[in-house]
């Protein structure tokens, strides 16, 4: 499944409490000679699904601007930061995390 998939689809902690929608894939891109461009870091997630924000805060090369960061900061304002490594399933349509929602940081 590619990572767009990933869009819009619900979140939720170990407890199946939902957390929120997936509005956001935070993404680095790898300076080796891999296979993988890309390596992902984590989810950004809302609780009050904000209209559009793939891309949005990224020039072509993939760098903030100034310009970029403070739109972010009130884009993502009450996002939900999910780190890759917790989530534990993301194939079924939905993202079922091994970590509880109050273990989550604000972005």
């Amino acid at each position: 499944m590619g990572l767009t998939a990933l869009m819009g689809q619900s979140v939720w902690d170990a407890q199946g409490i939902w957390v929120g929608h997936v509005v956001d894939i935070r993404v680095v891109k790898n300076r080796d000679e891999s296979m993988q461009s890309h390596t992902v870091m984590g989810l950004v997630v809302s609780a009050r699904r904000a209209p559009v924000m793939l891309g949005l805060t990224r020039d072509r090369e993939g760098r903030p601007g100034w310009l970029s960061r403070m739109l972010a900061r009130v884009v993502y304002a009450g996002c939900t930061f999910v780190p890759w490594d917790v989530v534990a399933s993301s194939d079924t349509g939905e993202v079922h995390l091994i970590a509880h929602r109050r273990e989550l940081s604000r972005v």
